[in-house]
C-alpha cells in the first residue's frame, strides 16, 4: 500500500481556505445529487399532493450524503497514497492542504447531516428506514475505504447505480408515502445512468495512476477504449429509460429535450485523452443529468 506523500504533525501541512473546502466536495458533482430527488418527487406527484417538506429532507440527505462521499474518498484516497499523481480537481488529503484527521471529520459531519434528515423522515414514514439510511452510510464510506474497498474492486459503477439512481430517486418517492409506481423505478435508470457514467469519466482519466496505485476500477479491469464505449451506453440507456414513463405520463417526454447536452460529453469521451478533455466530459455529464431531471420532473409534475 502506497502512503500519503506528505506526513507529519497539523502544523506541518497548508491550511485550507474555505473556497478550497468547497472546491474539495466537488459542488460540479453536486447535480448527481439533485437529479434523482427532483424525478422521484415527480412521480409521487403523480399520485397526489406532495409534502414539500418531506421532499426537502430527502433533498439535505441526498446532497449531503454525496458530499460526506466525495469527503470520504479524498480522505481514503490521499491516506492509501492513490492520489499522489492525480490529473483531476483538487483533492485536500493528498496536496496537504488539510490533514487527514480534518478531512475525514468533514466527512463524518457531512454524513451525520445526512442521517439526522434521513432519521426525520424514518420517525415521519417507516422506521425501517433507519436500516436503510444505515446501508447507505456504510457504502459512502467503504467505497474507498476500509481493507477492502469496492471501489478498488471495479464494484463503484454498481454502486452509483444502486445508491445514486434507484435509493435516491425510489426513495424520494416512497417517502411521499404513497407506494412506488413504475415511474420510479424507471426514474432511477433516467438519474442512476448518467451517475454511473460521471464515475466512468473519473475513471477514465485516472485509469494510468489507478493502476499503479493498484485500484482496479472497472475502466481498469475492461480497459479505457470499452469504458468510453459503456459512458456512452449509460448516456443513450437514460433516454431509452424516459419511453416506458412517457408511455404513462406522455408529458416526461420533455426530458428528449436534453439529447443536444449528451453530445459533448460523449464525443469528449470518445476523442479526448488528456485531463482538461475528461473532466470536461465528465462536468457536462452532470449538467446533463440535472437537465433531464428537470425536464422529466416538469413533465411529470405538468401531468
Amino acid at each position: 500500500m502506497r502512503v500519503l506523500v506528505r506526513r507529519g504533525d497539523p502544523e506541518d501541512f497548508d491550511v485550507a481556505t474555505p473556497a478550497q473546502w468547497i472546491e474539495g466536495a466537488r459542488p460540479r458533482t453536486l447535480g448527481a445529487a439533485v437529479a434523482p430527488v427532483l424525478v422521484g418527487t415527480a412521480v409521487a406527484a403523480t399520485t397526489g399532493p406532495i409534502v414539500w417538506w418531506r421532499a426537502a429532507c430527502a433533498l439535505v440527505v441526498a446532497l449531503a450524503f454525496q458530499v460526506g462521499v466525495n469527503y470520504a474518498n479524498d480522505y481514503s484516497d490521499g491516506v492509501r497514497g492513490t492520489d499522489a499523481d492525480r490529473r483531476g480537481p483538487l483533492r485536500l488529503t493528498a496536496s496537504g492542504l488539510a490533514t487527514p484527521a480534518q478531512v475525514r471529520l468533514a466527512a463524518v459531519l457531512s454524513l451525520l447531516v445526512g442521517a439526522v434528515a434521513g432519521l426525520v423522515l424514518a420517525v415521519a414514514v417507516n422506521p425501517w428506514l433507519i436500516a436503510f439510511g444505515a446501508v447507505l452510510i456504510a457504502a459512502a464510506v467503504l467505497y474507498t475505504g476500509g481493507p477492502r474497498p469496492y471501489g478498488y474492486a471495479g464494484f463503484g459503477e454498481v454502486m452509483v447505480l444502486a445508491c445514486f439512481g434507484f435509493a435516491a430517486t425510489v426513495g424520494t418517492t416512497y417517502v411521499q408515502g404513497r407506494g412506488v409506481p413504475a415511474a420510479a423505478w424507471w426514474g432511477s435508470l433516467v438519474t442512476g445512468l448518467p451517475a454511473c457514467a460521471v464515475l466512468l469519466a473519473n475513471n477514465v482519466r485516472d485509469v494510468a495512476t489507478d493502476v499503479v496505485a493498484g485500484k482496479r476500477t472497472l475502466a481498469v479491469r475492461i480497459g479505457a477504449t470499452r469504458a468510453r464505449h459503456l459512458f456512452v451506453v449509460c448516456l443513450g440507456g437514460a433516454f431509452v429509460a424516459i419511453v416506458p414513463i412517457a408511455t404513462v405520463e406522455p408529458l416526461a417526454a420533455l426530458g428528449f429535450l436534453a439529447v443536444p447536452l449528451a453530445v459533448a460529453p460523449a464525443r469528449a469521451m470518445l476523442t479526448r485523452d488528456d485531463a482538461p478533455g475528461l473532466i470536461a466530459a465528465l462536468v457536462g455529464t452532470v449538467r446533463l443529468e440535472l437537465a433531464l431531471g428537470v425536464l422529466v420532473a416538469i413533465g411529470l409534475f405538468a401531468s
